[in-house]
């Protein structure tokens, strides 16, 4: 079996993040200029992509970056509080004992989220841990992660929960495995046509296998 790359998002992929991060943004909202997000309102951004939401937030896209960074500051004292997905603990760790490479690529703060791996005892299966700024740049994170390491761009799987997420893998040519247990909807995912789309972690191990396989 080929030994893979697989680097995860983080929010809404591993961790099961999103109510937190809605209560923070809503916190924040007056602050920033925007509008808070009920959770009917939730349900229908579910549905749209990255770039939509913030149009319909009201928010300066240049006040992003700004608003990350809040955010990751804030969710520094509620980390320890999230959870992992039902099934994605066990998924991991036998993807990496099959002798897979596992790496993490997220928005969130590298320190929040080695302090969520460490809560859970997941610290040593991760190899590599990248934090970066970008809303939409991911696949520029992605590059430079690749040419830094020397990788084969056909080894690398790219798993994530949003829309953006399978734009940045398809810029960077990698494998799209799109999940359907965090933000964006499985209607939403599959408009942008992932390699995959799959809706319970362990289905991971089957995919990556038949990948590996090839």
């Amino acid at each position: 079996m080929k030994q893979r790359i697989i680097i995860f998002d983080f929010d809404g992929t591993i961790a099961d993040s999103l109510d937190t991060l809605v209560n923070i943004s809503n916190r924040l909202a007056k602050q920033l200029g925007y509008k808070q997000t009920s959770q009917s309102e939730l349900a229908q951004l579910k549905n749209l992509t990255s770039r939509e939401i913030i149009k319909q937030s009201g928010i300066s896209i240049f006040k992003v970056p700004f608003l990350l960074r809040k955010v990751k500051a804030e969710m520094s004292s509620e980390i320890k509080t999230l959870s992992l997905f039902p099934g994605m603990r066990e998924t991991l760790i036998d993807l990496e004992s099959m002798g897979h490479k596992l790496v993490i690529i997220s928005s969130n703060s590298k320190s929040n989220i080695l302090a969520f791996l460490e809560h859970n005892n997941l610290e040593s299966i991760f190899y590599y841990v990248y934090s970066g700024t970008t809303v939409f740049g991911k696949d520029k994170v992605i590059n430079k992660f690749i040419r830094q390491e020397n990788i084969n761009v056909a080894d690398v799987i790219y798993v994530g929960d949003e829309t953006r997420d399978i734009e940045s893998a398809k810029k960077s040519k990698v494998v799209a495995i799109a999940v359907s247990w965090g933000f964006n909807t499985k209607e939403a995912l599959a408009k942008e046509n992932p390699d995959f789309l799959i809706e319970q972690p362990q289905e991971l191990l089957s995919v990556v296998e038949s990948l590996s396989n090839l």
